[in-house]
């Protein structure tokens, strides 16, 4: 299979979790700063500190359009029409500007990356972890900002100690505004999370989610009401989610019915981009083209993107699939 012909979005992305890694280089050398930690780690708290190094590296917000600008540009080399990214401006707490500055740097660099073969669009996040203050203002930046960019509220972080009922109030005043409930679940915590993303923050789609495979009458639920799980399995490997592909959900996914996209999560730490995903899926996991091709049209119709860029997708979909 051509995997860099198949036309496909990226749904589960960290901005700074996909600088690219000669880039990283390059900042880390001009700041006097360790590069981030790779590979394996045994918990959720190893990878935040890895995440937090990673985003040291961001000293301004002409460092933070760039590495906007080459993710929409690795995207297109990987087949990728339509990105994701998710970006949680309270994070920075004001080191290099105000939240709406880096806000606007990523979208700026996002915009110059773009061209016909590729674009993106950012989902605005909260951090579970954070007072929630900065949660209101994560929300109050994603309704500015809905019209330039900003496709959908997330929420990410530690699943157990912040459930995601705690921000229902949130989410539901995202939906009202017309933002798309985008939270994390099923990664750190079981299918308690999933199916609060789903009932109490209205979510249609869950970043990770794959936990839900220990609820049948949950999973069930996903199928019946097409949620569409952004799954990045290498990352659940290299997060110890799960010990090996050998034990990964997907396929038990897949054959129940659920909506599975494909994604990376954050390449620069686990090593895969979204097209060792895909790889992985054939090689690792045994399916075949139409299960690649299902995957890849759920990344596209459940995504944001533009009906002008998403319909001519699909249809190159279609002729892949029968190629």
């Amino acid at each position: 299979m051509d995997l860099v012909a198949l036309p496909k979005a990226e749904l589960h992305l960290h901005l700074e979790g996909a600088i690219r890694p000669s880039t990283a280089a390059e900042l880390a050398q001009r700041y006097g700063l360790p590069m981030p930690r790779t590979g394996a780690f045994e918990n959720l708290a190893e990878f935040v500190g890895a995440y937090e190094a990673a985003r040291d590296l961001v000293g301004d917000l002409d460092d933070l359009q760039r590495v906007s600008r080459e993710l929409v540009s690795d995207a297109a080399v990987r087949g990728v029409v339509w990105s994701e990214v998710h970006v949680v401006p309270p994070t920075y707490a004001g080191r290099i500007g105000p939240d709406e500055a880096v806000l606007e740097a990523v979208l700026d660099g996002l915009a110059a990356g773009s061209g016909p073969d590729s674009a993106a669009g950012v989902i605005l996040g909260i951090n579970r972890g954070l007072p929630m203050e900065a949660a209101e203002r994560s929300l109050r930046l994603a309704v500015r900002y809905a019209d330039a960019g900003v496709v959908g509220l997330g929420l990410a972080g530690d699943e157990a100690g912040y459930p995601a009922h705690l921000f229902a109030d949130v989410f539901a005043r995202a939906r009202d505004a017309g933002l798309r409930a985008l939270p994390h679940g099923g990664e750190a915590a079981g299918p308690e999370s999933v199916r609060a993303c789903v009932e109490a923050l209205g979510a249609t789609r869950v970043n990770h989610g794959v936990r839900a495979v220990e609820d049948p009458a949950l999973v069930e639920l996903l199928a019946q009401r097409q949620v569409c799980l952004d799954v990045c399995p290498s990352s659940n490997i290299a997060l110890s989610v799960y010990p090996s592909a050998a034990e990964h959900p997907l396929p038990r996914l897949l054959a129940a019915g659920v909506p599975v996209s494909l994604a990376s999560d954050c390449p620069l730490f686990v090593g895969a981009t979204v097209l060792d995903e895909y790889r992985l899926a054939v090689e690792r996991f045994g399916l075949g083209r139409e299960e690649v091709a299902r995957m890849a049209g759920a990344s596209l119709t459940f995504s944001s993107c533009p009906p002008d860029r998403r319909d001519p997708a699909l249809a190159a979909l279609t002729a892949w699939r029968a190629a």
